[in-house]
């Protein structure tokens, strides 16, 4: 990596890349059975309040936004890239729901503190140079009382370009070798790979400002069914942190 291209811009230039394809993906699996298993899952968490003030961090192009805002809450998505966004904008369209969509970094929030009852990401935090920074951040900008619901799994482990033993239908079989090879690269270059995942997470929320914490490890289990175009063969956990 030259000195003149952070991490950073790297991830960005890598979502960037995929922004079309993915924004495709995301559309059918916002049609498919998935969607209501999500909905299944967020139902275990969320206070039964009429309207939550929400934010998805990472968005992309508006997948969890838009489930989200369709049961009925208050939802901003923000995303480092700027062609998520639009194309977040072009989804909710699409879709027929209302949400507020942001460039943003997902490491420095231009938010007030205590501004949300709820901030999610999933497959986020694997993608950041500095996730300390992150779940700082992401702690500053919720109500006191609020929820911290991180999905995201041990990708460090993970090998992004061989898939010789994954079954012939993964959420990544449709990418070149260029493509997988550059994610290998990033996920090589961020110091979050090399921590044992979840245990550095729930060693790290335990000693910020939160009262409990839940952790899932079979979530996975619920959610990825069928082995399709969605499944993802690296197992997921899902942390919810009351601040």
């Amino acid at each position: 990596m030259t000195s003149d291209q952070t991490i950073q811009e790297r991830v960005e230039n890598y979502w960037t890349n995929r922004s079309s394809s993915f924004l495709e993906q995301r559309t059918r699996e916002f049609h498919s059975p998935l969607k209501d298993r999500w909905i299944t899952e967020f139902e275990k968490y969320l206070p039964q309040k009429t309207e939550l003030k929400i934010l998805d961090i990472g968005c992309g192009t508006g997948f969890f936004t838009g489930i989200l805002s369709q049961m009925g809450h208050e939802v901003i998505g923000i995303d480092l890239t700027k062609e998520m966004i639009h194309l977040a904008t072009v989804f909710a369209k699409q879709e027929k729901f209302d949400a507020q969509f942001l460039v943003m970094d997902a490491q420095n929030l231009e938010f007030k503190d205590a501004s949300f009852d709820i901030v999610i990401a999933r497959n986020v935090t694997w993608t950041l140079p500095d996730v300390p920074k992150a779940y700082q951040e992401w702690l500053r900008v919720l109500k006191k009382g609020g929820l911290l619901i991180n999905i995201d799994g041990n990708y460090g482990a993970s090998s992004m370009t061989d898939t010789s033993h994954l079954p012939q239908h993964h959420a990544h079989h449709h990418l070149s070798q260029d493509t997988l090879t550059e994610c290998e690269m990033i996920q090589r270059s961020l110091t979050i790979s090399s921590e044992v995942r979840p245990q550095w997470d729930v060693q790290y929320l335990l000693n910020q400002e939160v009262d409990s914490l839940q952790i899932d490890r079979s979530i996975s289990q619920r959610i990825y069914l069928e082995k399709d175009e969605f499944y993802n063969p690296t197992p997921l956990f899902l942390l919810c942190a009351k601040k």
